[in-house]
């Protein structure tokens, strides 16, 4: 009888895991679509303001503007190359010790 009721109990919690996760994605489609809406100027509030697109913080420059460029470039290097850049950063290093410190 306990198998059951805790069967009932993690059945009920999976529904409104699901439905909750359901709702979350619909609701962030809405809101990736939304505009905000700016306060109008000098006090007068008998007029609407239009609707703008205010775009995420992390896609503006340090001027505000709009950046049009890829965020994250990534360019393929040989195995290689990668270990001499990593000896490279490994050896100037300030916790680096060399070999000829270590035999003393």
């Amino acid at each position: 009888m306990l198998h059951l009721i805790y069967i009932l109990a993690f059945t009920v919690l999976a529904i409104i895991a699901v439905a909750n996760l359901i709702r979350n994605l619909i609701m962030f489609s809405f809101d990736r679509e939304r505009t905000y809406t700016t306060r109008p100027q000098g006090g007068n509030y008998g007029y609407t303001a239009r609707k703008q697109f205010v775009p995420h913080p992390e896609l503006l420059d340090s001027s505000g503007n709009l950046i049009k460029e890829p965020l994250l470039v990534m360019r393929s290097i040989n195995v290689e190359d990668a270990r001499q850049q990593l000896d490279a950063i490994f050896e100037a290093s300030p916790g680096h010790k060399s070999d000829v410190q270590e035999e003393k």
